[in-house]
């Protein structure tokens, strides 16, 4: 195969996917409860439509989507990173802690009064901005304390998996200790947010997540050469002129701070940043100049595809999309656990 065939491939996929995730949102905006015909949802986009259909698709079902794709594309590209920097499969936002650490931010925002109300059998934050702001600062803590262990102690890529592994029990022990001494209130609160659920961001909270997502995204395509160079080892790299422990450290935390954001918004959306980025490695090789824009659209296809699913396949009510991004990536983190093994 020659190189314009190569780029032609790799071109058509990214059309591909493209077009499936406009198919998949105009799916998403029609289907539900309140039912709007398609030509209807064309409608409403192009500035036209009634009052309740614009209500429905502007104010509610639009920002979901949007949502879905911004934290979709942020997972599939930090998940993509971090497994090219620390060469290991497994690595992913979600094995790092990130998603833990975030979970512990926000208990311990809750059970120190940021709020809840019960109206209607459902629960509400009243204060919803500081979850947010405890739940950032403890996805980001658990990465910085791995990268001050790596640097302090220069870490072997292996070995920061692991301790990304050991932050994430340590997390989860935090979290279960403050969830003992939570009252029923609280407990249902911090539960309700361990949840992931697009339908919390707002078109204030995607502003936030999209400027966040196109400074990280912008970055790691002016990387994209030397993350090829740190999938060939260390020595490799250094060889080429990269500085491979300042770009490793500087890819993680700009991969966990993407993460961090989106989680701090929308909850605990577990292995899209695992299953995104090996999908497309499979489908079109480990080239970063190609595998960072393909993550970014098939984490965003993939998220928005489980949101629409977990609304509609037990309508009217809606599951967690967690929960179906878990029954997806369950599976895929075995396959690549034996996959692995079969290697030595």
């Amino acid at each position: 195969m020659d190189y314009k065939a190569y780029r032609r491939r790799k071109l058509i996929l990214c059309i591909a996917l493209f077009l499936s995730l406009l198919a998949v949102s105009l799916f998403s905006l029609s289907s539900g409860p309140y039912h709007v015909p398609l030509r209807e949802v064309l409608a409403v986009l192009l500035g036209g439509g009634s009052k309740d259909d614009r209500l429905v698709l502007l104010g509610i079902r639009l920002p979901r989507i949007v949502a879905g794709i911004l934290v979709g594309a942020s997972m599939g590209v930090a998940g993509a990173v971090l497994q090219g920097y620390l060469r290991n499969p497994l690595a992913t936002p979600f094995t790092m802690g990130v998603s833990h650490g975030a979970m512990f931010g926000a208990s311990l925002a809750i059970i120190l009064g940021a709020g809840y109300s019960l109206n209607s059998g459902q629960i509400f934050l009243n204060n919803p901005y500081a979850v947010v702001l405890f739940a950032f600062l403890g996805a980001i803590s658990a990465t910085l304390v791995i990268l001050a262990l790596a640097r302090l102690r220069g870490l072997s890529p292996e070995a920061i998996v692991l301790a990304g592994v050991a932050m994430s029990s340590l997390y989860s022990a935090l979290t279960t200790l403050v969830q003992y001494f939570a009252n029923e209130l609280q407990l249902s609160a911090m539960v309700y947010w361990s949840f992931g659920n697009l339908a919390r961001a707002t078109w204030r909270e995607n502003a936030i997540m999209a400027v966040a997502f196109a400074f990280v995204f912008a970055y790691f395509l002016i990387k994209r050469w030397d993350l090829n160079a740190s999938t060939l080892g260390d020595e490799i790299a250094k060889s080429v002129g990269v500085n491979i422990e300042r770009e490793r450290l500087i890819g993680t935390l700009l991969s966990a701070f993407i993460t961090s954001v989106t989680v701090a918004f929308v909850g605990v959306i577990g292995f899209v940043g695992l299953i995104a980025p090996h999908s497309m490695r499979l489908i079109a090789g480990g080239d970063y100049r190609s595998l960072i824009p393909l993550s970014a659209l098939a984490g965003a296809l993939l998220l928005v595809s489980a949101d629409t699913v977990a609304r509609l396949i037990v309508s009217p009510m809606t599951l967690p999309v967690g929960v179906i991004t878990s029954f997806l990536g369950a599976p895929a983190f075995i396959y690549l656990l034996v996959r692995m093994e079969g290697r030595r």
